[in-house]
């Protein structure tokens, strides 16, 4: 079932905490659907979707939930649930866990009580550790898992065919592998390239030789719009500075936001399928970060909006079909917002039309349709190119 507000803040303030510290982890984390279901006792995950169950959440500390979190996601993105095959599912269970867990300690990351370590075996791969195991159940007692957290089946409460979940993803994880193979292979290779562009959070050892077998995938347009839509004070190079005198700004969630300013060029040379899909993007960040403020704008010669767009919103009527001027949207950002209050804008165009002299204070980021300017050409921030792609699993 999906969050309730409570959980979901829950869990949007740990991404963000995950995000401070580790860009790697987060950009898996996002390639990861998140639901609360009440027939696991903890936490749990069928290979994409990860399942907390509020009432254990609840009682953990901030740091634990983040471990909880990171150990969940790490198991969907290694494939431990499709790769256990016809091996015995308690001992592949804790085979999964001691190596996740050997990959969150050296990450600093604070295991909840009965979380498996065995310093000795956490270095190899799960194939490895599990077959280490098996040879030493017939001459001594083997640890058991707090609970069992790699399901073959989504639990009975679960969303099942819920918004955004693919056609060929079938229930069962070994039926559905090669989906989720290609679905994490490109989790991973985003999540290295967000990560190395960040200059911190890069991939813990283990998990270079967890998914040494994934092929490289290319990255899209999406892997910028998530990075731009969840930057936080805590990204203070973008940020005015006064932030970091204003202590953790993840413990004071429900009273921060970040504005996303998001304008859609309706000249009439951008066609509908690119903007149903940026769009749909941008609810599915809406839907994991309640914390965002979401202002749509479209945009010609002229600016229509400001329209507050949610993650089940209508979309308001596209206005436009005059010519391009960008410079209406940039005048509009300073008289948006406080000063201290963070923003990032967002722009979808073909690049042509009249650009401001000057860049605005926050980050921007154009999303340029094909064929549009090159990308060189952009006189501020970044621009990526909007290609087409499969709809991806969220």
């Amino acid at each position: 079932m999906e969050l309730d507000p409570n959980t979901a803040q829950i869990v949007s303030a740990s991404l963000l905490r995950m995000h401070a510290r580790s860009a790697f982890f987060t950009s898996l984390a996002l390639f990861a659907r998140f639901e609360v279901s009440f027939h696991i006792p903890t936490a749990a995950t069928d290979g994409r979707t990860i399942f907390v169950n509020p009432n254990f959440f609840d009682t953990l500390t901030t740091a634990e939930q983040d471990a909880v979190l990171v150990h969940e996601v790490l198991h969907a993105a290694l494939l431990h649930v499709p790769r256990r095959g016809g091996r015995d599912g308690r001992l592949w269970n804790i085979a999964a866990d001691i190596v996740v867990n050997g990959m969150l300690v050296q990450e600093n990351y604070d295991l909840p009580e009965g979380g498996l370590r065995n310093q000795q075996l956490e270095h190899l791969s799960v194939e490895e550790v599990y077959e280490k195991l098996l040879e030493r159940q017939q001459h001594e007692q083997q640890p058991q898992p707090a609970q069992a957290d790699l399901l073959d089946q989504s639990p009975a409460d679960a969303q099942g065919d819920a918004a955004g979940t693919p056609s060929d993803l079938p229930g069962n994880a070994n039926a559905r592998k090669p989906a989720l193979e290609k679905h994490w292979q490109q989790a991973h290779q985003q999540a290295k390239v967000v990560a190395e562009s960040s200059m911190a959070g890069q991939a813990p050892a283990g998990m270079a030789r967890e998914l040494g077998s994934l092929l490289p995938s290319r990255l899209d347009w999406r892997s910028y719009l998530w990075r731009y839509m969840v930057h936080t004070p805590t990204d203070f190079q973008h940020f005015d500075r006064r932030f970091v005198g204003r202590g953790m700004y993840l413990e004071t969630i429900s009273g921060e936001n970040l504005n996303v300013l998001l304008a859609v060029d309706t000249s009439g040379s951008i066609d509908r399928p690119a903007v149903d899909a940026f769009l749909s993007e941008v609810r599915g960040i809406l839907r994991a970060y309640p914390h965002l403020r979401c202002d749509l704008y479209y945009a010609d010669a002229e600016l229509y909006g400001p329209h507050r767009l949610t993650p089940s919103s209508p979309l308001p009527p596209i206005q436009g079909g005059g010519g391009t001027d960008f410079r209406p949207f940039f005048a509009r950002i300073p008289k948006y917002r406080p000063p201290w209050e963070p923003s990032v804008a967002i722009y979808l165009t073909d690049g042509y039309g009249e650009f401001p002299e000057r860049a605005p204070r926050c980050p921007v980021l154009w999303v340029v349709t094909p064929g549009g300017l090159a990308l060189n050409r952009f006189p501020f921030g970044q621009a990526v190119r909007l290609l087409p792609h499969a709809p991806q699993p969220r």
